[in-house]
C-alpha cells in the first residue's frame, strides 16, 4: 500500500514552468505504476500522464505532449511532473494516483490511491 502526497503546485504566468512532486509513502513504492490526473473547474477529471513501475514505459495525454515530462526516482519514492510552456488551459487541481502494475495505465477508474491534489493555477 502507498500513499501519495502532491506538491510543487502554485501560480505561474503562462509560457512559464512548474514542476510537481508525488511523494509515495511504502515500501513497495517501485511495484507501483505513477499516474497525474487533472480536473479543471466545472470539468471531469483527466488523464495527464503516467508512468510504469521501472520508468520505461510512459504515457501522456496528447494536451500536453511535448510540453510535461513525468519521470521517477525510486530510491526517493517520488515521481515528478515537469510542466513547461504553462498555458491558462492548463489550470486544474493535480492529482497523483497509484497502481500496482507493470503497465502505466490511463484510465483513473484503474488507480488504486490517490492523493489530495495540488492547485495549478496558469494566467494569462
Amino acid at each position: 500500500q502507498v500513499q501519495p502526497v502532491e506538491s510543487g503546485g502554485g501560480l505561474v504566468q503562462a509560457g512559464g514552468s512548474l514542476r510537481l512532486s508525488c511523494a509515495a509513502s511504502g515500501r513497495t513504492f517501485s511495484s507501483y505504476a505513477l499516474g497525474w490526473f487533472r480536473r479543471a473547474p466545472g470539468k471531469e477529471r483527466e488523464f495527464v500522464a503516467a508512468i510504469s513501475w521501472s520508468g520505461g514505459s510512459t504515457n501522456y495525454a496528447d494536451s500536453v505532449k511535448g510540453r510535461f515530462t513525468i519521470s521517477r526516482d525510486n530510491a526517493k519514492n517520488t515521481v515528478y511532473l515537469q510542466m513547461n510552456n504553462l498555458k491558462p488551459e492548463d489550470t486544474a487541481v493535480y492529482y497523483c494516483a497509484a497502481k500496482n502494475t507493470r503497465r502505466a495505465p490511463v484510465a483513473p477508474s484503474v488507480y488504486d490511491y490517490w492523493g489530495q491534489g495540488t492547485q495549478v493555477t496558469v494566467s494569462s
